[in-house]
């Protein structure tokens, strides 16, 4: 087999397991804040669980990205895989038992092996060369098409499993994709742990992090991961709220996973194509587009375009975010760098979830799209100044 071929062969298994890990997610997103709502005496506190969720993502960046530079990234993901289906028994006990407090643990640790699952992208960045890098990035998010294919029904279907104990099945299907997605990883080929002495190489991350294309990555990245979570947590309680089903909640909801990933066909394609600095600007102009239509309506239409655009905004900037952020580092410089980025942007997520069902309780529908405006044009006007400052071009960290 040929190195491109290799390549891409790679690249389509860590697509697969990325595949299995965003389904287990997407069940949780489905699930999660209407199972909060269940149990919780409090309802303010119902979004709680997606923002356990968030931390458990946040709180497992840093030793991810420094475990696998250290085991390698098989053992690194194969620890997320463990984690992932203890956070399911956990969570499904937690539903049996009618329990908040132990449901809140079972997301806290499907959340962390979510932290060891966005290491997919880099894996597969590290694969490509710069050519290839950006569709290799997307390639490897298309893998959450299926997530949204499946990730809903399978919560639909499975909700009445253990039937009168609402949801409990849902547990147990993110446990069996957790344990296929450790199972496929058998068959990846990845590159070996770096070596003590590369590990300590590369250059100061005060340094790193100084560099204006890094700095717009990390801004681009957070502010399209935290507006989107925000949004998506908050649109199934509202619309239950509006008297709305499950089942309608859910298609919402499988919609805007469509719309996260599907677009990951031909994202990097349009960043050959259009540049990076356009797409993410299209990616933040889509999020407006979003609270437009969220101020527009509460019928099942508007929550649906209002979601699936959000989802391809979502796409645009995390895939834009993503490619310009493996621009700005040496290879021995990746875990640092890698572990900065997704620390800075699941902690900034995780208080936009923490706060999107108080928010939503306190203030309404309407001024959640108010308050997430500003953050969406701040991304825009930084990533505006980025394309001014360098020309249309964007220096490597090698110093071009």
């Amino acid at each position: 087999m040929s190195r491109p071929s290799a390549i891409r062969v790679t690249v389509l298994l860590l697509a697969l397991c990325q595949a299995l890990a965003m389904t287990s997610m997407s069940i949780l997103a489905t699930t999660s804040a209407i199972i909060g709502n269940m149990l919780a005496a409090d309802k303010a506190l119902s979004t709680v669980p997606v923002a356990l969720q968030m931390t458990g993502m946040l709180t497992a960046t840093l030793p991810a990205a420094f475990l696998m530079v250290r085991i390698g990234r098989r053992g690194g993901f194969w620890t997320g895989c463990t984690l992932g289906i203890a956070g399911a028994a956990t969570a499904g006990f937690a539903v049996w038992q009618s329990s908040f407090p132990v449901f809140c643990l079972g997301t806290l640790l499907i959340g962390s092996s979510n932290g060891f699952a966005q290491q997919y992208r880099f894996a597969a960045a590290e694969c490509a060369d710069q050519e290839f890098r950006s569709k290799a990035i997307s390639l490897v998010l298309a893998g959450g098409v299926v997530s949204g294919i499946f990730g809903p029904q399978t919560a639909i279907w499975s909700r009445d499993l253990f039937a009168p104990i609402l949801f409990a099945g849902c547990f147990v299907m993110v446990a069996a994709l957790q344990a296929g997605a450790a199972i496929l990883l058998l068959f990846v080929r990845l590159p070996p742990a770096l070596s003590p002495e590369l590990r300590a190489s590369g250059r100061p991350l005060r340094r790193i992090i100084a560099q204006p294309a890094l700095i717009v990555a990390v801004l681009a990245g957070t502010a399209g991961y935290a507006v989107m979570s925000l949004l998506m947590t908050a649109t199934p309680i509202a619309m239950i709220g509006c008297g709305y089903g499950f089942a309608d909640a859910a298609f919402v909801i499988q919609w805007h996973v469509l719309g996260m990933y599907a677009p990951s066909f031909v994202t990097g394609h349009l960043i050959s194509r259009f540049g990076l600095t356009q797409i993410l600007l299209t990616g933040a102009a889509l999020l407006l587009v979003c609270c437009g239509i969220n101020l527009s309506g509460i019928a099942v239409l508007d929550f649906w375009s209002a979601l699936t655009v959000l989802g391809i905004g979502w796409n645009f900037l995390f895939i834009g975010a993503t490619t310009l952020l493996t621009q700005t580092y040496a290879p021995h410089e990746k875990a640092k760098v890698q572990a900065v980025n997704d620390f800075t942007i699941f902690g900034v997520t995780t208080i936009a979830a923490f706060l999107s069902g108080a928010l939503l309780t306190g203030f309404g529908w309407n001024a959640i799209q108010f308050a997430v405006m500003p953050v969406i044009a701040t991304a825009a006007i930084a990533v505006l100044w980025l394309r001014l400052a360098m020309r249309g071009g964007v220096p490597r960290y090698a110093g071009e």
